[in-house]
Parts: structure tokens; sequence; C-alpha cells
């Protein structure tokens, strides 16, 4: 430009595009349109994918934490039902040990109380009275001997039946 020329304006006139252009630039700007739609619905569909992969994810670890605790509440019912039994078994076998032990004193008492009571008086008493409370009694020899003989074979085999049942005490 020449020194001293101002530029006030520009006028420039619109070209004229054929029409055929205009429709082929429409064309492929909205097939433009329709693709960066479609690559912003894939964006989506991805993004909602990852988030439900996500969901179920931590679901699964929920799932799986929840699992782990009834697992461990079952291990543990079943540790204390054992510890019961256990108690319960123990207690019986206590229970029947004191019986039995009970059962043995009292059998050596009794023992005991037999040998001091079966002494041979004792024995020719009872005899006595047995034979007096006897409405049977036969008459013949043998009655007076029955008296006098057998008292002391009698009063020896109770001796040694007495012997016996105080279990070697």
């Amino acid at each position: 430009m020449a020194p001293g020329l101002v530029i006030q304006a520009v006028r420039v006139t619109k070209p004229n595009i054929p029409e055929a252009i205009r429709r082929n630039y429409e064309l492929m700007e909205s097939e433009k349109t329709k693709l960066l739609i479609a690559a912003q619905k894939q964006k989506v569909v991805e993004k909602e994918a990852e988030t439900e992969r996500k969901k179920a994810l931590i679901e699964a670890e929920k799932v799986a934490q929840v699992a782990e605790i009834t697992y461990g509440q079952k291990v543990m019912e079943k540790e204390a039902e054992r510890k019961i039994s256990e108690i319960e078994d123990a207690a019986f076998l206590a229970r029947e040990k004191a019986k039995a032990d009970a059962e043995c004193y009292t059998a050596m008492k009794i023992a005991e109380a037999n040998k001091l009571k079966l002494t041979p008086e004792y024995l020719q008493l009872m005899k006595y009275k047995a034979i007096a409370s006897n409405s049977k009694i036969y008459f013949g020899k043998d009655i007076p001997n029955m008296f006098m003989d057998s008292a002391g074979s009698v009063s020896k085999q109770f001796e040694g039946l007495a012997d016996k049942l105080s279990f070697g005490l």
C-alpha cells in the first residue's frame, strides 16, 4: 500500500457455492455430527459398563465378606456346642463316678457291718429264731441233733460267708 492511503472498509461479496457441493457439504456435516453422536454414545455406554463392573465387584466383595462372617459364626457355634458337650460329658462322668464311689462305699460299709454282725452267736440266735418260727417241725430222732450237732458246722459256714462279703477289707 501506498503511504497516506487508509483502508476504510473492505467489502467482500458472498460467493455462490454450487448446489451439488453445498449438498455434499451438508451431508458430510450431518455424517460428521452423527459420527460424533455415536462416539459420545459409545463413551457413555463404556462408562456405564465400567460403573456396572465396579458395582458388581463391590457387591461380590460384600457377599464374600458376609459369607466369611457367617462361616465364622457357624464355626464358633460348632465350637461352643462341642465345648458344651464336653462339659456335659465331664459332668455326667463325674456324677456317675460319684454314684459308683458311693455305691462302693455303701457296699464296703454293709460288708463291714455284716462281718461284725454275723458272729457265731448271732448266727446261732437266728437259727433258733428260724426254727422257732417254723411251724412245720417233723417228728423223728433227728430233732435233738438239729440243735446240737449243726451249731458248730453252721457257724463255720457263715464265718466263711462273712469273710467273702467283706470284699477283701
